[in-house]
């Protein structure tokens, strides 16, 4: 009979040792489920060329960026840009998606050539030889993926177009005209180049 009741304790000392776990990993994924951040946007099947997904947001919620690529006096260039709604992350900065946040990335003629958390950078002579260039910023959340509205990159461009220096020419005009993006930031297409406009 002593056994029986040893049994019986025994049981009972179990589910109340499993119900009790139970109820605290319940407990502690319900404490992260409402610590953890909800998603932002939604990731598409879309891609960028590199194979990153793009984070579909509302446009009123959308980050805006405009590129602009003016000549320097040492024969390149220096790239500025404008942004709404959108903060560059630290580096090092937690790999999710927030709401106006990340990075952009500086594409020149389809060709990745930095990845920004300032909104300046500099463009050497020789990475825009002589000819038309289009010079890109786009901007990407902290996971990697890339800010869309409408199922389009958010995105500016600018197009510059190099000369030869011609006969007389000083080192102020020899880099020729310079465009310069008037195209809202959320555009997957071009900007297209201020009218007239010369480098000086």
């Amino acid at each position: 009979m002593s056994w029986t009741r040893s049994l019986i304790t025994a049981l009972a000392v179990c589910v109340v040792t499993l119900a009790g776990t139970a109820g605290c990993a319940s407990r502690d994924a319900q404490e992260r489920d409402a610590a953890s951040p909800s998603p932002v946007g939604k990731l598409l099947d879309d891609r960028d060329p590199d194979g990153r997904p793009y984070r579909e947001v509302d446009e009123e919620d959308a980050p805006e960026v405009r590129v602009e690529v003016t000549p320097d006096t040492d024969g390149g260039w220096d790239v500025r840009l404008t942004l709404r709604d959108f903060r560059f992350s630290p580096r090092g900065a937690p790999q999710r998606a927030e709401a106006g946040r990340g990075l952009a990335h500086l594409y020149v003629d389809d060709r990745l050539v930095a990845r920004l958390r300032t909104p300046e950078y500099h463009l050497s002579a020789h990475m825009l030889p002589r000819g038309t260039h289009h010079v890109t910023a786009r901007l990407y959340a902290d996971d990697g993926s890339v800010w869309a509205v409408d199922g389009e990159p958010v995105e500016s461009t600018a197009d510059v177009t190099v000369s030869d220096p011609g006969p007389g020419a000083t080192p102020d005009t020899a880099t020729g005209p310079a465009g310069v993006s008037d195209a809202p930031a959320r555009s997957g297409g071009r900007g297209s180049p201020d009218h007239g406009e010369r480098a000086s």
